[in-house]
């Protein structure tokens, strides 16, 4: 990674390009060109403001070996717990990316687009959390982007909690270029085709105008667990008995834990209803993929990777388009096109016949759940039922074969606007209108009406449907009826005005004139995000998951420059938000001393704010999601109870119901930073920031661990017995309740440390080398007075983010070397050991089948890669490029907690995907 932090500006050449760093010396206005920095409205001379700001050059963007903008920001240490990869394909957003800054969630993460707002990905992560797909920014047109890490509410409005991702594309272009390359991994998959053309036409000074158009198309192919197995040791690979793993681990089914517990099976299971002992039907060898297929109780075991994708299928188109014309002197019009198409293919595995599903109260069914478990019962006539009354049964449908998600995305963004100079002030006006479409479809799903009728009812039509090895007798007209394909529509909508103008004032300080800006926005947003149909009332094997909102946003900003000193400069800002229903004031304050040129204190102080997003502050919205816990019932103090209970309990995923609510109120955040820069020598610059950010009045679910423990939680009726008493409520778990709230505070607190080294080698070109460390050195929730969470350093806050862990260092380091016609650039990117907990103090999440820990000292090992670039300059318009990622091809660590990826961390998908492969031209014709 090649980020650096943004430099001076001298005569109108932007050092930060270049790697320096300082502070500008004191020249001739005439001779200084200002720019604007995310952050600020106020165009400076400097460009190192008083906020710590990364920028990401285009050269170094593209040298990174990275296909896509998301691709490359997810290395980078500021990146955190609740980044969504494109490997994420059974979370809720699938087809979708996003980054997390400092781990506070993408949702906290503001994504601008040339300086303005984009709409929603049309499907909130986790149910919840509304954020901006970064897949639809085309990489070949990023001109730079910038990261602001202190947050920036008083500028941008609400979800800066975090900070702010500005990607900002290029303008004036001009000429026509095509680019091409191709990528594969080490065991000749997971193929990769990408192309673009850019072309631009006019010159702003001579022919008043200039327009450029970029088109990239992108298509890679999917890859499956299975294509891992046994290639790559435990990755992929659900089966971890081999070392020394339980049965029962997460993505283990078709085991008999014992008496009347159970997991589904590819050959079904049917209960002795006199006994409660489940036996299971013949036929296994026949369907399940796993060797050693039975568990000391008996059972067809089965693990999800012989069906489970570990990267999506895509394919995708970006389209964006610019024209800017040069009124006059003074005045500037411009017009932004952008157009996104992304479809992506996930595959899962095949449905359960006994799901629990939740979903809004009805009059038919007032609790709001339907647990088929109870209620598809094996008919006594049933040709398979071995017993001579109704009885229960657990199935995998294997017959039907595994469910695929589709997700088709279309992005599309509109911005006209002018701007220029009047009346002695710099203004930019413009109007934006966005919207993102998605939709959904999930193949192989089940008419829950039709099942019901075919395993229960000897009289129904469809009677009888068989199950396992003896699928193979059901007629097609069973499946027609069965066999359905879920669908959702969604969209999002964003409508933006906004106004701004800035100018330096007649007010002299002793360090020069005050700037100012003033500026205003209205915007509304819209989400319309129905369930795939048929979860609305249970007659399909999922549950509900739907968000609707529309709110009007108004909000005025001011903004104030001060040089107090010619070394000791003041800026501030404060911004008004009004809502639907509630207002909200932010400020923010900095202060750069620079009391030589070389060297330079400087500090932020900042407020922000989160409103409550449509899947959370609506009653419309209702989502279920998964997360693996400890059954603080069955398996107290980390050990199965006795009387029934075993390892499985220990760590197994529940399903939580959250529901949103009309009252909530907004979350606000206050956020401090502290730093230094410095250039101890010629070419070294030096950025040492410590950040310390307060979420306050949070809008969180219940806590998972703590959802488990209510009384109000569903479980199955295999209660434990000790002692010969039925211990009531103490059956398996199966559902809880986890409502969102106002509750809880997070407090977290770091330091960032940006070190680079420019070298001049003479007859031996130049080279730069850098190194960027982020140390958290806490992350606790504050849940209540007497409950808090500390996260740093562990693998947990599952519940809240993607379950990728938050480890308490990463560390980047880079070198580019620059020799006649060539570049060599390499990257390699750390992060540290987690552990193997959900938060501090807990016990180890994972566990051996003889009660060890399951990973060594209960941890998930550090991940390092390394990544190798080259181009080579073949005349002036024509360039040949060629990377390899992950070079020496190192393993992903073993993690059996995270959902996000089989037996890896999703966050770690390099090194499951293994030695990867990329090659490619452009070619510059004019």
């Amino acid at each position: 990674m090649m980020a650096r932090s943004v430099r001076l500006l001298f005569t109108g050449s932007l050092m930060a390009t270049m790697g320096m760093a300082g502070t500008a010396a004191a020249q001739d206005n005439s001779n200084i060109q200002r720019v604007e920095i995310t952050g600020s409205s106020i165009k400076r001379a400097t460009a190192e403001t008083a906020s710590p700001v990364t920028v990401i050059g285009r050269d170094e963007l593209l040298r990174s070996g990275k296909s896509t903008v998301s691709e490359y920001l997810q290395t980078l240490t500021v990146d955190g717990a609740g980044s969504l990869p494109t490997g994420f394909g059974n979370g809720f957003a699938a087809g979708s990316t996003a980054i997390s800054l400092r781990g506070l969630g993408a949702t906290s993460t503001l994504v601008l687009l040339n300086g303005r707002r984009m709409a929603p990905f049309a499907r909130a992560d986790d149910g919840q959390k509304s954020f901006t797909d970064i897949s639809t920014v085309p990489m070949q047109i990023v001109e730079r982007i910038e990261i602001l890490k202190d947050g920036a509410s008083s500028t941008y409005g609400a979800d800066a909690i975090a900070g702010v991702v500005n990607i900002i594309l290029r303008k004036d272009v001009q000429g026509l270029e095509v680019k091409a390359d191709t990528g594969w991994s080490r065991y000749d998959d997971g193929k990769a085709n990408k192309a673009s053309i850019t072309y631009g036409i006019g010159d702003l000074d001579e022919d008043k105008f200039n327009w450029v158009v970029n088109a990239e198309y992108n298509q890679s192919d999917r890859i499956k667990n299975s294509d891992r197995a046994n290639r790559r040791g435990h990755i992929g690979n659900g089966d971890l008995r081999a070392y020394g793993f339980p049965i029962g681990t997460q993505f283990a089914g078709g085991y008999i834990n014992g008496t009347n517990n159970v997991s589904p099976s590819p050959t079904g299971m049917v209960r002795d209803p006199v006994s409660t002992n489940y036996v299971n039907l013949p036929g296994c060898s026949a369907i399940s993929a796993t060797t050693n297929q039975t568990g000391a109780n008996g059972g067809c075991l089965y693990y999800q990777d012989q069906w489970r994708d570990m990267q999506p299928e895509i394919e995708s188109l970006n389209l964006y388009s610019k024209g800017t014309w040069q009124i006059n002197a003074d005045t500037q019009a411009y017009v932004e096109l952008g157009y996104s198409k992304r479809s992506t293919a996930f595959t899962m595995t095949p449905p359960s016949v006994t799901p629990t599903v939740a979903f809004p109260p009805n009059a038919q069914t007032p609790q709001g759940f339907i647990n088929y478990g109870n209620l598809n019962l094996m008919s006594a006539a049933h040709p398979q039922n071995p017993f001579g009354a109704n009885a229960r049964m657990r199935y995998i449908a294997a017959d039907i074969g595994p469910s695929e998600r589709n997700a088709d995305n279309e992005f599309r963004r509109f911005v006209v606007g002018v701007k220029g100079s009047a009346m002695g002030w710099d203004y930019d006006t413009g109007f934006t209108y966005s919207d993102s479409k998605l939709d959904l479809l999930y193949t192989n799903m089940l008419n829950m009406n039709v099942l019901t009728q075919a395993l229960s009812n000897p009289a129904s039509q469809y009677f009888p449907y068989y199950i396992g090895a003896e699928a193979g007798r059901n007629p097609a007209s069973l499946y027609q009826a069965m066999v359905v394909n879920a669908m959702s529509h969604s969209k999002t909508s964003l409508s933006v005005i906004d106004f701004k103008a800035t100018r330096e004032l007649p007010i002299a300080l002793p360090g020069g004139n005050i700037g100012l800006a003033l500026g205003a926005e209205h915007r509304r947003e819209k989400v319309t995000n129905p369930s795939l149909a048929g979860s609305e009332n249970g007659s399909i094997n999922s549950s509900y998951v739907a968000a609707f909102g529309d709110s009007k946003v108004s909000a005025v900003y001011a903004e104030i420059l001060a040089p107090l000193l010619k070394s000791l400069e003041l800026s501030a800002a404060v911004r008004y938000d009004k809502y639907d229903n509630f207002n909200s004031t932010t400020p923010k304050v900095g202060l750069k001393w620079t009391p030589v040129r070389t060297f330079a204190l400087r500090g932020t102080y900042t407020e922000g704010f989160r409103a409550p997003g449509p899947a959370e502050g609506s009653s419309a919205s209702q989502s279920t999601g998964t997360s693996t816990v400890r059954d603080p019932i069955r398996c107290p103090g980390n050990v199965p109870a006795a009387g029934g209970a075993t390892a499985t309990d220990c760590a197994i995923p529940v399903a939580a119901v959250k529901v949103g609510d009309a009252n909530l109120q907004p979350e606000t955040s206050k956020g401090m930073t502290l730093g230094l820069v410095w250039d101890p020598f010629e070419g070294t610059s030096v950025a040492l920031d410590g950040w310390k950010i307060k979420r306050e009045n949070e809008i969180n679910p219940l806590p998972y661990n703590e959802a488990a423990a209510l009384p109000t939680a569903i479980r199955n009726d295999n209660n434990l017995v000790q002692n010969g008493q039925v211990i009531p409520n103490s059956g398996t778990l199966i559902l809880t309740q986890a409502p969102y709230r106002n509750s809880s505070y997070t407090e977290i607190s770091g330091v960032d440390l940006d070190i680079k080294q420019r070298l001049r080698l003479g007859n031996y070109g130049r080279a730069t080398v850098g190194m960027v460390i982020t140390h958290v050195a806490s992350w606790a929730r504050h849940e209540s007075a007497t409950t808090s969470y500390q996260f740093a350093g562990t693998h947990g806050n599952c519940d809240t983010s993607n379950c990728a862990g938050t480890p308490k260092n990463k560390v980047n380091l880079n070198a580019s070397w620059d020799i006649g016609a060539w570049n060599f650039t390499s990257n390699l990117n750390w992060r540290d050991k987690m552990k193997n907990i959900s938060f501090e103090g807990a016990a180890c999440a994972s566990t051996l089948a003889n009660g060890q820990p399951g990973t060594k000292d209960c941890e998930i090992a550090s991940f390092t890669t390394v990544d190798l670039s080259t181009r080579f300059n073949v005349s002036k318009n024509f360039t040949l490029f060629a990377s390899v990622n992950n070079v020496f091809d190192k393993i992903a660590p073993l993690d059996p907690l995270t959902y996000g990826g089989i037996s890896y961390n999703p966050m770690d998908a390099s090194g499951a995907i293994g030695r990867y492969f990329r090659v490619g031209a452009s070619y510059k014709f004019f």
